[in-house]
């Protein structure tokens, strides 16, 4: 499908085709292109993020991948009914250096200076809102599960697990809330550019490029929250040290200020995890998946403890500035 797509619109000969994360991808001498359908894109959208890419590229970022445009100037093809962009890379390299906490630092650096207004992919001052949407959601099924019969272990766990998970998400809008009215900002809490869910694997696949298909608009605590939140579950035991050094890295570029470390928290005092995992099950038509998520809940209802142990400690281990700039921690935590 790429190869014809590239020769009939784009004018460009390929051979190898390849598979890029969920994409159908090709290499042609030290270049990569990627095909992204978009379909469910709009326009303004796609813009958005085309300006966005010569902003960063415009900065010196050399890993952002940039749109093609095709024999008629579009960056947005249409084939046999599917809307496509293609993006290139010129640059590949596997990410070399270890301190992936400073190279985000200066990624989010340069996209603080974006110059124009962002609307369709911002997620500034929207978190409270979403998270109560799918709080209130969740909250819904489970009081119509309460007079049902379980059908399976997962219902049980569900219904058992709930109000927990239900007590925790409202501690962390609560916390959102008291931020956004008793700390003041300083200029690292502008908008930048951010991911939808920044992790180990955005950056660190076989080639070291940067997707904007990837990103929203956001303050920065998204990805550093995302980032370590992953971090924790990969191992609940050793995730200490990586976790001090991404901040320390991170803060190499730009310090962050009581109002990022408050929204960094918040974020993770948010049970994103329990959320997405019942979410999934009980959207799954799978049944291996449901085993899987299944077999995922009990994991997470087995380290609950720990997770408020992470909590806990949290500020003291990347050495956040509490005492000094008057940082509230939760006292049902000690």
């Amino acid at each position: 499908m790429i190869r014809k797509i590239l020769y009939s619109h784009y004018g460009v000969e390929v051979t190898d085709e390849l598979r890029f994360g969920h994409y159908e991808a090709c290499r042609k001498d030290d270049n990569l292109y990627t095909l992204i359908p978009v379909d469910n894109k709009e326009e303004e959208e796609i813009q958005e993020l085309q300006e966005l890419v010569h902003h960063m590229t415009s900065l010196g970022d050399h890993r952002v991948s940039t749109f093609l445009e095709s024999k008629e100037g579009n960056i947005r093809e249409e084939v046999d009914g599917q809307a496509y962009c293609v993006l290139l890379n010129e640059h590949l390299q596997p990410l070399q250096s270890k301190q992936l906490g400073r190279k985000l630092g200066k990624f989010h650096y340069r996209g603080r200076s974006v110059q124009f207004g962002v609307q369709k992919i911002s997620r500034m001052g929207q978190w409270k809102g979403m998270w109560e949407q799918r709080i209130d959601q969740m909250e819904t099924y489970w009081n119509t599960k309460m007079y049902q019969e379980p059908e399976s272990e997962f219902d049980k766990l569900f219904l058992e697990a709930f109000p927990y998970y239900m007590g925790i998400a409202e501690n962390a809008i609560q916390y959102l809330v008291d931020t956004e009215l008793d700390d003041e900002t300083s200029p690292i809490d502008s908008g930048t550019v951010c991911h939808n869910r920044f992790m180990k694997s955005t950056w660190n696949g076989e080639y070291y490029v940067k997707n904007p298909f990837d990103w929203v608009f956001d303050h920065c605590g998204r990805d550093l929250a995302e980032w370590t939140r992953e971090r924790y579950f990969i191992n609940i035991k050793t995730y200490h040290r990586d976790v001090r050094s991404f901040f320390t890295d991170y803060q190499s570029v730009t310090p962050l200020s009581s109002f990022s470390w408050r929204l960094i928290y918040a974020r993770l005092l948010f049970p994103l995890h329990f959320v997405e995992c019942v979410e999934n099950y009980y959207s799954s038509s799978s049944e291996a998946e449901r085993h899987f998520l299944e077999d995922q809940l009990k994991k997470y209802l087995n380290q609950s403890k720990d997770a408020e142990e992470f909590l806990r400690v949290f500020y003291e281990m990347v050495e956040a500035p509490v005492k000094k700039t008057k940082i509230p921690t939760l006292s049902w935590l000690y």
